[in-house]
């Protein structure tokens, strides 16, 4: 049977034995597989452990998705676009000074339970890809755009491409730092680390 028709089948079948899956979109399989990647580690993403967190069939599963490696694929894509794409896209409509564009950078961790969240996700993804190539792909991708985008924002700032990338490494590490570290210290001093490092990375280098 040809792979398109033998995916049909799959999912006719699917669709009789398991009304509930027409509730689920594959967003919410994507949105589950997250939860049980934070709390529990890749090898946990598995299809019945969250057709049981679900509370639908294994069928239901494969009306979105032709397999598990599809999934976790999709997990990794729209980590991407929320966690990268998106957010730079909001970041550069938000301001247009690019000082001011610095000082929105260095905030990204101190915004809350999404800032919060998104380093849960961030903290999982990273362990992921220490050991998946595919998941190394995609993180590496990440990076590389994320310090892009604010070397361009340097770059604004009037600074020459090489020294406008490292500083945008600098800027990019620092984040990471304050996102994932567990015991960062308190409100007061993570205030006066930001201050710190957005004056620090705004200063020429002296001749």
């Amino acid at each position: 049977m040809p792979a398109a028709a033998a995916v049909r089948s799959r999912r006719a079948k699917a669709a009789a034995a398991d009304p509930a899956r027409s509730a689920l979109t594959p967003e919410r399989w994507i949105e589950a597989a997250t939860e049980v990647l934070v709390d529990h580690g890749i090898d946990s993403v598995r299809v019945d452990v969250l057709a049981q967190q679900l509370q639908v069939t294994r069928g239901s599963f494969y009306w979105h998705f032709r397999d598990r490696e599809e999934l976790l694929r999709r997990v990794l894509q729209a980590w991407r676009e929320r966690a990268t794409e998106q957010l730079t896209r909001r970041l550069e409509r938000a301001r247009d000074d690019p000082r001011d564009q610095v000082r929105d950078l260095i905030s990204l961790p101190f915004r809350g339970r999404s800032a919060v969240r998104a380093a849960r996700i961030e903290l999982a993804i990273r362990a992921w890809a220490r050991r998946d190539a595919m998941a190394r792909a995609i993180v590496d991708e990440a990076d590389a755009a994320r310090i892009g985008y604010i070397a361009q924002v340097f770059s604004s700032l009037g600074f020459a491409i090489a020294e406008a990338r490292a500083r945008a490494f600098l800027l990019y590490s620092y984040e990471v730092a304050e996102s994932l570290l567990c015991t960062p210290g308190s409100a007061a001093q993570r205030q006066e680390r930001a201050l710190l490092v957005e004056r620090l990375l705004q200063l020429p280098l002296s001749k």
